[in-house]
């Protein structure tokens, strides 16, 4: 009798350490903290930095046992690394530099990677902001091999995409992988409240790229509750993300006329929305499934129906290109951020107004369609924007700015948001925005998150560019 009961004891114990760790949620620990750079180039423009941005997407990432990153020097060249990264372990990191140096002093000028898995090439495109793109390749077989890793396995740096000419005013380059592995380029052409996103397609077997036309325009007419119109805009993607056979984006859209905000000093964005595709891009679907737009002939617009998810006006310092990712079960995910209605309904100055009120929040599609917005209990006290990424049972990871980690739980709806890292109390000295690799935490079998940051400095002082990496 006193061993049963030792028995029921002990398995009661059992149960209840098994419902203490499901109640406590997700949880991270600090693996690796490595200098990329110790003097990577340093200046503040437009709020960030060049060299970690979230818009970048592709500032490190992870391929086959590789993990990649790319930076700007404190001289302003253009640092490739590569390191080997598995399960347990984490080689030390090479270095290359191709041969171009930042053109402008504006933090939109990121280095951005992508790789082509049929052929192995590695591409980078750089340094634009409604300027002609840097594009540059590298030799068959270079990404996710031993090969020697030197300048040499690049080819020389165009102002094209391969031969594809992509015109004079790129911002916002990015690469993004298919399920059939080929490759996209992502791009906005045109200006700030005036442009249009584009979208190109890599054929491997030729090696070049063409053209799958313009997916998002900068057409049509917006009325902001005050009645103020816009007759042009540009939208603000959160993502370009591929998950099983579907493409989400959510974003913003920015419009050209200030008029339809409450203050100069605010932000023209406004709403959140969302819209997908099952052929790669080449015809579009809102939430409801109804087919609403076709790339190169009759692209999403701010008129096109059912597309907003989350409806506030200009009037919030609403931020544009934050982040988003896609749960296992194909379901939207992305963060949002905005000053709340309960401390302002007019901002005046974002920069000041953001640092001091703004919220993030966290929208997502529910499992019967609806989107549910929760607010991140965790103030941003920053201008810049976060990064979420989701682990293989779902749970939700944001990175705020100062490498601040916060994380939810799926089985908890998403609603038992906890602080499980602080970088501002480890002493990391993040300036604000980082990039995280996102291909690390789920698509390399590591289930680690590595998040790319650089240090704080003063004036045009370089600071250390690193790469930190967390158990997840």
């Amino acid at each position: 009798a006193k061993m049963l009961l030792s028995v029921v004891r002990l398995s009661q114990l059992l149960l209840l350490l098994l419902i203490g760790r499901a109640r406590a949620g997700p949880s991270t620990s600090l693996l690796s903290n490595t200098v990329l750079d110790s003097s990577g180039v340093y200046f503040i423009s437009y709020d960030g930095l060049v060299n970690v941005n979230s818009f970048q997407l592709s500032g490190v990432l992870t391929y086959n046992s590789y993990q990649y990153a790319a930076w700007y020097t404190s001289s302003r060249a253009v640092v490739l690394a590569r390191r080997t990264a598995s399960a347990t372990s984490w080689g030390s990191w090479q270095t290359l530099t191709l041969n171009h140096t930042l053109v402008a002093t504006d933090s939109h000028n990121v280095v951005a990677l992508g790789v082509s898995p049929v052929d192995g090439r590695i591409h980078v495109a750089m340094d634009c902001h409604s300027t002609p793109v840097y594009y540059t390749v590298s030799s068959a077989g270079a990404a996710g091999s031993s090969v020697t890793w030197s300048a040499s396995l690049f080819g020389s740096i165009t102002n094209t995409i391969g031969t594809l000419s992509v015109g004079s005013q790129i911002t916002y380059p990015q690469f993004v992988v298919t399920p059939t592995n080929a490759l996209q380029f992502v791009y906005r052409t045109g200006v700030s409240g005036n442009g249009d996103y584009q979208l190109a397609e890599y054929d491997a077997s030729s090696a070049k790229w063409t053209s799958v036309g313009s997916w998002a325009s900068k057409t049509g007419t917006y009325t902001a509750p005050s009645g103020a119109t816009s007759a042009a805009r540009s939208l603000y993607i959160h993502g370009f993300t591929y998950r099983g056979t579907r493409l989400h984006v959510t974003g913003t859209w920015r419009e050209n006329s200030g008029s339809v905000s409450c203050s100069s000093g605010g932000l023209t964005n406004h709403d959140t929305v969302y819209f997908y595709s099952d052929d790669y891009g080449r015809t579009w679907k809102n939430a409801a499934g109804s087919t609403i737009a076709t790339s190169g002939s009759s692209p999403v617009t701010v008129n096109t129906s059912g597309i907003i998810i989350d409806s506030l006006n200009a009037d919030h310092g609403l931020m544009n290109q934050e982040s988003q990712d896609v749960d296992s079960a194909g379901r939207i995910h992305a963060i949002i951020s905005y000053v709340p209605g309960r401390f302002t309904q007019c901002v005046t100055d974002y920069e000041s107004n953001r640092t001091s009120y703004a919220r993030a929040f966290h929208v997502y599609q529910a499992s019967n369609g609806s989107f549910v917005k929760t607010e991140i209990p965790f103030a941003i006290e920053a201008v810049g924007r976060s990064q979420i990424a989701l682990d293989s049972a779902d749970n939700a990871y944001v990175v705020l700015p100062y490498v601040r980690v916060v994380s939810a739980t799926a089985s908890a709806g998403y609603g038992d948001w906890t602080l499980v890292y602080d970088g501002v109390g480890a002493g990391l000295k993040a300036f604000g925005e980082v990039t995280v690799d996102r291909v690390g935490l789920v698509g390399s079998g590591r289930e680690t998150l590595g998040v790319l940051f650089q240090e704080s400095s003063s004036g045009s002082t370089p600071s250390p560019v690193r790469v930190v990496e967390f158990d997840i």
